[in-house]
């Protein structure tokens, strides 16, 4: 039963992870390279992050600079970016591309934290979802007979504070990230 715990633990740090990850394709007013994340472009034939064939720069707060290792490339990370849903439009230099990051607006930023609680919620429900999963596994071992009804009781009651522990820490992220957003 305690490693059922560990692998409680474990899936919900990794739904921990995965709401950073998603918070942090949330644009704010700073220039940052992970907001580039979520952008593909085709490279001979296979998608491929545009992370993993560029570098991705940031030589002020409100810019992102772009080298494609493949120089030939250009046109194509111009098209997938402007076309990425994220309100940016890249320069072309030539051999680079310069992306000013727009001050957010007001509207724009009341946009960008529904957009927040909405991803910390989701974090939420899957911390929930995985809290339900493993109650059942010890619901299961205590009807077969495996632990007694104390031991049952004590691992739900483990399990419920470390769902609880996980949804402090979803809260702490969405909370920083729309302060974040909302800061002019």
């Amino acid at each position: 039963m305690e490693e059922t715990l560990m692998q409680c633990e474990l899936k919900m740090e990794s739904a921990l992870d995965h709401l950073s990850s998603e918070l942090s394709k949330v644009r704010t007013g700073r220039a940052n390279p992970q907001m580039l994340n979520g952008v593909f472009v085709d490279y001979y034939g296979t998608s491929t992050p545009i992370n993993q064939i560029s570098n991705i720069s940031v030589p002020e707060p409100s810019q992102l600079l772009v080298k494609p290792y493949d120089r030939s490339l250009i046109k194509e990370f111009e098209k997938v970016i402007q076309s990425s849903g994220l309100g940016i439009n890249p320069q072309n230099e030539g051999d680079q591309l310069r992306i000013k990051i727009p001050p957010l607006t007001e509207d724009r930023r009341k946009d960008m934290v529904k957009q927040t609680k909405k991803i910390g919620e989701d974090a939420k429900v899957n911390i929930r979802n995985i809290r339900r999963d493993f109650n059942d596994i010890i619901k299961k071992a205590e009807k077969n007979s495996e632990i007694s009804e104390d031991d049952s009781q004590f691992y739900q009651g483990e399990i419920q504070s470390l769902t609880d522990q996980f949804i402090v820490k979803v809260d702490e992220k969405a909370n920083a990230k729309e302060k974040d957003l909302m800061t002019v």
